[in-house]
């Protein structure tokens, strides 16, 4: 399969990428310190981080409620006993079910996909989640809805204030501003649905388009800013390059100077740089979900992308953030990491 380039953003080979590092200007920047919801809504936010380092645990294409999906959980269970890690968030980004959920918020799987394979003994932590295409679903009844109001309930550690929110984070000395976005775009021609799949509405992308250009028109006050989707802009998997996410959200990650963009969709791992672009495209699409194959080799775009289950843990500093994807046995197969000046350097 050829490579889809961006025609302003010429593409990094893993070779050219290990031969430097990339130093770009933000030319504009966002957040606030609370949490901002798409509905306008303010939960609170009960974990507060150290103000010096911080860390938290990413996963994508998780909820099969399988073995696989347990491999993956257990080995982030592992990881994080080992290296003696308290996450402070979780980041659910996306296929958060993919079974059926016919008792809606009070279904067991909650108990078996999420509460039990990710403990709370062990990740003590707020868990953001967004939706990805199987929770635009209906087996039978339709599985968002049940997100949204699974995370209502009362101590609950899943966070899914609306379709499209903002965290800044940690609550206390916030390090990073989190903009959650629903990336199931529109099936274009009025359609709505496609078999058990549905989709947002085209008013609502417009609608969460004007509210992610308002969010990149504030003041940055954290070191970094993260955005978050399910689906990606760029990739070397199976699904490959998104146009309409091309079109409306790349160019105000590059205008915002948008360190990482965070997604999953294809069932892999992936770190992708472009030359003269701010944005380190990151995807963690490993959690349990059956692998997709690269089709665009890391030695072409890159500078990784590898046919493989995990998840990633991310460290951050008032100054530096430190990218891993981890496998099934807890190695870190690929590291890097981003200055908040988007100096990007291989580790």
């Amino acid at each position: 399969m050829a490579v889809r380039d961006h025609p302003d953003i010429p593409v990094v080979s893993r070779r050219r990428f290990l031969k430097q590092t990339f130093a770009f200007s933000a030319l504009a920047a966002v957040t606030s310190p609370l949490l901002r919801c798409g509905s306008g809504s303010h939960p609170e936010d009960q974990h507060p981080g150290n103000a010096a380092t911080a860390d938290f645990l990413v996963i994508g294409d998780w909820g099969t409620g399988d073995a696989n999906q347990a491999l993956v959980a257990t080995a982030m269970q592992h990881y994080v006993t080992q290296q003696n890690i308290t996450a402070s968030a979780m980041l659910m980004i996306g296929d958060n079910f993919y079974t059926p959920m016919e008792d809606g918020a009070n279904d067991k799987r909650w108990q078996t996909q999420f509460e039990q394979m990710y403990p709370a003994g062990v990740f003590n932590c707020p868990v953001y989640a967004i939706p990805g295409n199987h929770d635009y679903e209906y087996l039978p009844i339709p599985k968002y809805p049940a997100e949204l109001e699974y995370a209502r309930k009362a101590g609950t550690r899943w966070t899914m204030p609306s379709q499209w929110y903002r965290v800044a984070w940690p609550a206390a000395n916030p390090l990073v501003t989190f903009l959650a976005l629903d990336s199931n775009m529109p099936f274009g021609n009025d359609v709505t649905r496609k078999g058990t799949f549905y989709c947002m509405t085209e008013q609502q992308r417009l609608d969460e388009l004007a509210w992610l250009k308002d969010e990149l028109a504030k003041p940055l006050t954290t070191p970094f800013l993260v955005a978050l989707g399910h689906h990606p802009i760029y990739s070397n998997g199976m699904y490959g390059d998104s146009p309409i996410l091309m079109q409306d959200w790349d160019p105000l990650l590059r205008s915002s100077g948008a360190h990482v963009y965070l997604c999953g969709h294809d069932h892999d791992l992936q770190h992708l740089e472009f030359a003269g672009h701010p944005t380190s495209f990151v995807l963690s699409g490993g959690g349990g979900a059956p692998l997709y194959r690269i089709m665009i080799d890391e030695s072409v775009r890159g500078p990784y992308a590898v046919q493989i289950n995990g998840f990633t843990h991310v460290t951050v500093t008032p100054s530096l953030m430190t990218l891993r994807h981890v496998d099934l046995n807890g190695n870190v197969v690929h590291a890097f990491t981003k200055t908040t000046d988007h100096k990007v350097t291989i580790l």
